[in-house]
């Protein structure tokens, strides 16, 4: 996926336009080939060439940009991980990958002749690690064409161009953000990098941005501070309510879109009218697995060019695949036929089952959302002697630090009572003044139950 091609191809033809905007300054296009050229010429000294796993550990955005893309150009995949992990650490995650080499500090230019190869479609051209919030993360791996062969696509999409100036407010470790810088870069945009939430800053890079990707529970911040902003690209989970009305008050327009890692693109909402497939993608929901009833709902399978080639060394993961080219990693949603609005209800590894009913966490917190006071929600099933589990909601209030600032338990009830079924409504209520989140900016449910089971302080129990 990565794109050393296109930027020295931009470098030629526009080497002035700015390409990648960081914390400690900016590069041209021309500046950042040479950058890129410099250390894949370091990258070849060292061996590291075609058919090498390039590990890369980097806490500023822009020198990450050039090691991954360094590498790309050398011929070698890049797997880009946490900067705070430690030297052991990336031995655990990386244990059965053996890595050719580790790039933990920004890589040095080394002065030669231009290194050039033929980039191909086929080449395995980027490596990420799942979001995931428990266990060793995943490393799934692509080929380059399916991610870049998607820009035309999304620029279709979207509208975005090589004059756009383009907004990543997170870290480059999480496949949404990495693709959104690529892309940009692949479209000889200007990327801006801050390598994670911008904060107090955040207003002062919208001011001459025109476009951002992020995840929903962002956009309330980026539509109070617009500025220059005309497109918001936001994936990672399903929007909150009103967010389309608030973002076209202010003369924001929404792309949405439902993937995931493994998948890439699946389905996009461009204009409000619910999820469709994807350009060159095919959807499918069948039957739950192992002969399990899911009522109402089945499991997301897509065919397309933009799926992931799977995990290194063999791990195992939600990813499967069948005989004709489908895949899934285990998202449910309700029936659908080509030509209908594709409803995504969560991951289905993710249901409680609680009194023999099947209960999809994502369907309560939809409901609970629309809450006044509710900053976001989680809902996991707690263990329970005869029910097997109970719906529980760990309500994110935003505010202080003993969750008092959460609605009234009565109106959440109140709420739960007028848009859910009786096996839905949540049996226990806690507030926390912030919810953890995995690197795509979803709250990491698993680390919440986590904390639920061992009675973590700041938890508070809504009576």
């Amino acid at each position: 996926m990565p794109v050393a091609a296109h930027v020295m191809s931009h470098a030629a033809t526009r080497p002035s336009r700015v390409a990648v905007r960081g914390p400690e300054g900016e590069l041209t296009y021309a500046e950042l080939a040479d950058k890129i050229d410099g250390a894949a010429r370091h990258l070849r000294g060292r061996g590291i060439g075609p058919g090498a796993l390039a590990a890369v550990g980097l806490a500023d955005p822009v020198e990450l940009l050039v090691a991954a893309l360094a590498a790309d150009l050398a011929g070698a995949t890049p797997l880009v991980g946490g900067h705070t992990w430690d030297r052991e650490r990336w031995a655990g995650v990386t244990a059965p990958l053996r890595p050719d080499v580790l790039i933990d500090r920004p890589l040095p230019p080394v002065p030669g002749p231009p290194v050039r190869r033929r980039a191909r479609p086929e080449d395995l051209a980027w490596a990420c690690f799942s979001s995931g919030s428990t266990g060793r993360p995943r490393a799934i791996v692509r080929t380059r064409a399916s991610w870049t062969a998607s820009y035309p696509q999304l620029n279709a999409l979207t509208g975005i161009g090589a004059d756009d100036v383009v907004l990543v407010p997170g870290p480059l470790v999480s496949s949404l953000y990495a693709f959104a810088a690529l892309h940009a870069l692949g479209t000889g945009a200007t990327a801006v990098v801050p390598g994670r939430w911008p904060g107090g800053a955040l207003a002062a890079h919208l001011a001459d941005a025109t476009v951002v990707h992020l995840v929903p529970h962002r956009l309330p911040d980026v539509l109070e501070h617009p500025g220059s902003l005309r497109v918001a690209v936001v994936g990672g989970a399903a929007l909150t309510p009103g967010a389309r009305q608030a973002a076209d008050r202010a003369g924001v327009r929404v792309v949405a879109y439902y993937g995931a890692a493994e998948l890439s693109f699946v389905a996009v909402d461009a204009d409000g009218g619910g999820l469709r497939p994807f350009p060159g993608v095919e959807i499918e929901v069948r039957d739950l697995p192992g002969g399990r009833r899911g009522g109402r709902l089945g499991e997301v399978w897509a065919r397309s060019p933009w799926l992931a080639e799977g995990y290194l060394g063999d791990a195992a993961g939600p990813l499967r695949r069948d005989g004709d080219g489908w895949v899934s990693v285990g998202d449910v949603a309700e029936p659908y036929r080509d030509g209908q609005v594709l409803r995504v209800r969560g991951r289905g590894d993710g249901a409680i089952q609680t009194g023999g009913a099947t209960v999809v966490p994502e369907d309560v917190e939809e409901v609970l959302r629309r809450v006044p006071g509710v900053g976001d929600v989680v809902v996991v099933g707690s263990p329970h002697p005869s029910l097997g589990a109970v719906v529980t909601a760990i309500i994110e209030t935003g505010i202080g630090e003993t969750g008092q600032s959460a609605p009234p338990r009565a109106l959440l009830e109140a709420t739960a009572r007028c848009g859910l079924d009786v096996a839905q409504r949540p049996r226990r209520w806690y507030a926390v003044p912030s919810l953890p989140r995995t690197p795509t900016g979803k709250p990491a449910r698993a680390v919440v139950a986590g904390w639920l089971s061992e009675g973590r302080p700041g938890i508070s129990r809504l009576s």
